[in-house]
């Protein structure tokens, strides 16, 4: 099973502020979309909250430590381990870590792939993505885009693999 991070990050590795989203990238939410339909996707409790509800057609697993929590449509873990346990008893063949910061932190060591988006900003926030260690990845893909009307940054869509 392929354990993938999926992530939109600033140049400065922001990812978040006040448990929120700080740009607004359509062509990146159509990616992560299309990239992560009909998988396990693995989010920390606040992400989840963040969201509001589960994605459709995906099945959400929310990481807390809380063993009371309880989220309607999700399966509920206490840690990101639980979480990959069960995507393999599933048979899944790819399962995606969505965040939040912490949740990214736990699972850098563990995961076999990332799909980065980078915009070519930088950002005030309070939440950050972990530094790659580029000496661990190997850049297999690459995209890059040029703002327009509905994308107001400069970005590109990257793929990593643990070398």
């Amino acid at each position: 099973m392929i354990k993938s991070i999926i992530v939109a990050k600033a140049a400065n590795n922001v990812i978040g502020n006040n448990n929120d989203l700080i740009w607004h990238m359509p062509h990146d939410m159509k990616h992560f979309r299309s990239t992560t339909m009909g998988h396990y996707i693995i989010m920390g409790r606040k992400t989840f909250e963040a969201t509001k509800k589960p994605l459709p057609g995906r099945t959400s697993i929310v990481v807390t430590r809380n063993k009371a929590y309880k989220a309607e449509g999700c399966i509920i873990v206490n840690n990101i381990q639980e979480a990959f346990d069960l995507g393999k008893e599933n048979q899944q063949e790819e399962v995606f870590i969505l965040g939040g910061g912490e949740i990214y932190k736990m699972s850098m060591d563990m995961a076999d792939k990332i799909y980065l988006t980078e915009i070519k900003e930088t950002f005030e926030g309070d939440t950050y993505f972990p530094e790659i260690d580029y000496g661990k990845w190997k850049e297999t893909k690459r995209e890059q885009y040029k703002a327009d009307d509905k994308n107001p940054h400069d970005y590109a869509f990257v793929e990593l693999i643990r070398k």
